[in-house]
């Protein structure tokens, strides 16, 4: 049986007017000295407390078979219990003032990140990210069980795509629209084609003229290097506010170079990159968009061949490959995995090649999800 979490002291205060005698649950950076009178007459069996502070009195009524996972003194919250937004990543950062821009929460972890390594040998920093990389995983699981696996849609693509490339402004149109039909969309939470992805979600259920006005602003800093790309997006954000429609960025600190999108209304930030990579792929089940990029996309278009190959959630989801000529000259990877499902060394690959995007809109709107192919 799942442990039950409790995340708030409102949520403590629920449970013990219905029980004192409290087993099987998980704390998350609970503060017991604030919890109501009730806490005298609680005791604690086979229970999780993660960063929480505990006063001495309640500490002896905590049984052997419980764990206390102490607080620990780095940048970063390692017990977090929800997602993060961009006015957590953000905070400290004054649109209005420019010199502002390192000061922000992100820009510190970052910071330490690689004051202490990249790859970490201190065992003490390596347990904290682990246990961060952990509490984000547990955070998005929360999030991703209010939608059908099936309606969760990936679009892969290159971190330098300029705000101003015509792909950029297709690939908000397909989010937004895709956003709008119930789809959940996801991405590796940075610029670029990833920027692109969030954005058109950011905008679903306004007009084409809102799209337009937005993209003009941001286009402005076309790229994430040039300075203003961080704050022509907060500029969009809080001018188009955002309130009905969400997307899942999952970012790294291991590109904390790469700023992560603003318009990524839930954003599970890690540490490590693998987990990172192969948890885009695992959670969307909806198929994958890939639109031109490199090396990184590369990866991630074998390794999502791999898990349709063997069906490793029961059924194959859609690979589809935005850009022609790029596809099948550029990177020819479209040609390769034609001929290898053709010699029948991979199966149930469900390969679509287009430059449009109703193509894309349609396909994923008419396709008979749960059904293996052969």
């Amino acid at each position: 049986m799942a442990y039950k979490e409790i995340h708030t002291i409102q949520q403590l205060d629920v449970l013990m007017e219905k029980d004192r005698d409290l087993r099987h649950m998980a704390f998350q950076n609970i503060d017991f000295t604030q919890a109501s009178s009730r806490l005298k007459e609680c005791t604690f069996e086979d229970c999780i407390f993660l960063g929480c502070t505990l006063p001495d009195s309640v500490r002896r009524k905590i049984d052997s078979t419980s764990l206390i996972f102490p607080k620990m003194k780095v940048p970063y919250n390692v017990y977090r219990s929800q997602l993060y937004n961009a006015y957590d990543l953000y905070k400290g950062y004054n649109i209005e003032d420019p010199t502002t821009y390192d000061s922000y929460f992100d820009a510190k972890v970052y910071e330490h990140y690689l004051r202490t390594g990249k790859h970490a040998l201190d065992i003490k920093e390596t347990l904290a990210r682990s246990l961060h990389d952990h509490a984000m995983t547990d955070a998005m699981q929360d999030f991703l069980e209010k939608y059908d696996p099936q309606m969760v849609v990936g679009i892969m693509g290159g971190h330098g795509l300029l705000r101003t490339d015509p792909i950029f402004r297709q690939i908000v149109h397909i989010s937004k629209e895709l956003t709008e039909k119930g789809f959940l969309m996801v991405s590796g939470g940075g610029p670029g084609a990833m920027e692109a992805t969030h954005l058109g979600a950011w905008m679903a259920g306004r007009t084409q003229e809102e799209v337009d006005e937005a993209i003009a602003v941001v286009s402005s800093a076309p790229s994430f290097h040039d300075e203003g790309w961080l704050h022509t997006a907060l500029v969009v954000v809080r001018d188009y506010p955002q309130k009905n429609y969400y997307s899942l960025g999952i970012p790294t600190w291991l590109y904390g170079h790469e700023p992560s999108t603003p318009f990524a209304t839930h954003i599970a930030k890690y540490f490590e990159n693998a987990i990172r990579e192969d948890g885009i792929l695992t959670i969307a089940k909806g198929g994958v968009i890939y639109t031109p990029g490199s090396a990184g996309t590369m990866q991630e278009i074998f390794q999502d061949a791999v898990q349709n190959h063997y069906l490793s959630f029961g059924y194959a989801s859609p690979m589809i490959f935005l850009g022609t000529e790029y596809w099948t000259k550029v990177m020819p990877v479209y040609n390769l995995l034609e001929n290898l499902l053709e010699a029948g060394r991979y199966k149930n690959l469900m390969l679509t090649l287009t430059d449009k995007s109703q193509d894309i809109i349609d396909l994923l709107t008419g396709y008979p999800f749960g059904k293996e192919s052969s």
